[in-house]
């Protein structure tokens, strides 16, 4: 099948790309970086292009048989000044609307449409649980995540959507685990905050061996929450990942040094939510690393 892919040179990409090309895809990778998106995928079609911004990259949409869509400014590397919160905005709502609009122009429809959004679409709770059919929330992130899914749906009239609410990613070279593992091989590792939040997970491989199955498997349509069966609290991921790695997890990092740092973007892990992957454990989707120690066992250890 032949792709088109924006967000490829993210954290999640960085793996999903070389999945995509084992399962035997053909990449065009649309980038603000096209240096570096050929570099990492030599054999792929590389366009430099913004696609937050309307352009001559659209007229591929109507060249391919599936679209991928994960392009994201990241959410907690900044603090959520009125700018940064403008453009975590337009890199999701806009790319994803720009995309819809070539999808709906092109004369030849691709099959299928994955379009990217976050667990942060139910804002957090301490005490619920969370699935498919739960309502947005309303803080910024609720809000922001059911604008992105919206700026999708009319994808729906004319090809196979798929929706996928990313939990936390785990990996050893980015997102949350990655900023906490150096902190860890210091000795200085300990939960982030209360403790008490809710951390809804999944590994890297088995959300790349999602896309690739939700590409092949027709019987994928709709929302999935992206994140394996068994949540844990903030403090229950710091000690597996000390003890993962053979070094002690008794020094918090307390919330006001986190939100001094940050601003309002510390709420991504201060404030949690539980989120199980109802509809693909209907659709009998098999996790790899359905536990979390197993998890960190492959992210530190290969």
């Amino acid at each position: 099948m032949r792709l088109l892919l924006t967000g490829a040179t993210g954290f999640v990409g960085r793996e999903l790309v070389p999945s995509l090309e084992v399962a035997g895809h053909d990449l065009v990778l649309v980038s603000r970086d096209g240096k570096r998106a050929q570099r990492m995928a030599p054999r792929a079609d590389v366009v430099e292009a913004d696609p937050s911004q309307p352009g001559p990259w659209q007229e591929l949409t109507g060249r391919v048989e599936g679209v991928i869509n994960l392009a994201g400014e990241a959410i907690a590397e900044k603090r959520w000044t009125p700018a940064q919160l403008l453009q975590l905005r337009n890199s999701r709502i806009d790319t994803t609307r720009h995309l819809v609009e070539a999808l709906e122009a092109a004369a030849r429809k691709p099959a299928v449409f994955i379009s990217g959004s976050a667990i942060g679409y139910y804002g957090s709770s301490s005490s619920t649980c969370f699935d498919e059919q739960s309502p947005p929330g309303e803080d910024v992130l609720g809000q922001l995540c059911r604008d992105w899914e919206a700026a999708a749906l009319p994808a729906e009239r004319f090809t196979r959507l798929v929706r996928l609410r990313l939990g936390i990613v785990l990996g050893p070279d980015g997102g949350a685990l990655g900023r906490m593992i150096p902190m860890f091989r210091l000795g200085l590792g300990g939960p982030i905050g209360s403790g008490q939040q809710w951390m809804s997970w999944i590994h890297r491989t088995d959300l790349c061996r999602l896309i690739v199955t939700a590409l092949e498997d027709g019987a994928y349509e709709g929302v999935y929450n992206a994140v394996a069966p068994n949540p844990v609290s903030m403090a229950t991921m710091a000690t597996a990942l000390g003890k993962a790695m053979g070094r002690p997890s008794l020094l918090p990092l307390p919330a006001p040094v986190l939100q001094m740092l940050l601003g309002d973007g510390a709420k991504v892990v201060l404030e949690g939510q539980q989120v199980m992957p109802r509809h693909l454990n209907q659709q009998g989707f098999a996790f790899r690393y359905p536990q979390l120690d197993a998890a960190l066992a492959a992210v530190l250890h290969g």
